[in-house]
């Protein structure tokens, strides 16, 4: 399996490639032309962007909202059929962020954009695979998760490490599994392998 990381910027591609990872620049805030473009040759698109901790609601709404419609599109333009998309943890939960008084507080509009991206792939033709990580860590992967349509117990200590995340994604892609899934997904007991065969 060949993978191609989309990249913001020039810099970060260069550093990228100085670890032999190909690349492809990508500007999500840019025309969607440019993301047909560089899908012409891909199988699988792995949404994974976002426009990060430190910026506003602006730039929330203009990447991680507008630019995975984009690449939704895209991906249909081009005839890409499986789309996988990492979400957020709580994103599906409108009593935690909209409803009511949400605890998600001035965040609310960080969970509206992943709400509504995964809406439109949702109500898209793609075979779509929406995964909601609990909160990320930069640690090493521990190999083993838990995954549930919704997780029923306190999600205030849960955490999944990036690695894990990624590997999982590899699986789902590998096996062919989860098509037309999405589910929460921390770390947990379970090999990953093991936990993405036996989720119905």
């Amino acid at each position: 399996m060949q993978v191609i990381a989309g990249l913001r910027s020039h810099e970060q591609e260069k550093a990228y490639q100085e670890k032999g990872i190909t690349t492809a620049f990508v500007d999500l805030a840019g025309p969607q032309g440019q993301l047909v473009k560089v899908m012409q040759t891909v199988d699988v698109v792995v949404f994974a962007a976002g426009s990060g901790g430190k910026t506003g609601a602006d730039a929330t709404m203009m990447i991680d909202l507008d630019g995975a419609v984009k690449a939704i599109n895209a991906a249909k333009e081009t005839g890409v059929h499986r789309f996988i998309m990492i979400s957020a943890i709580k994103s599906d939960d409108r009593s935690f962020w909209s409803d009511n008084t949400p605890a998600a507080g001035p965040q609310n509009y960080y969970y509206a954009a992943k709400y509504y991206a995964d809406q439109w792939l949702l109500h898209s033709s793609l075979d779509y695979t929406i995964l909601r990580p609990v909160a990320l860590t930069n640690q090493k992967g521990t190999g083993k998760i838990k995954v549930a349509n919704h997780f029923t117990d306190s999600i205030a200590d849960m955490t999944i490490t990036r690695q894990d995340v990624a590997q999982t994604i590899a699986d789902i892609i590998l096996t062919g599994k989860l098509h037309q899934k999405e589910f929460d997904i921390a770390n947990g007991s379970v090999p990953i392998a093991q936990a993405i065969t036996n989720f119905h």
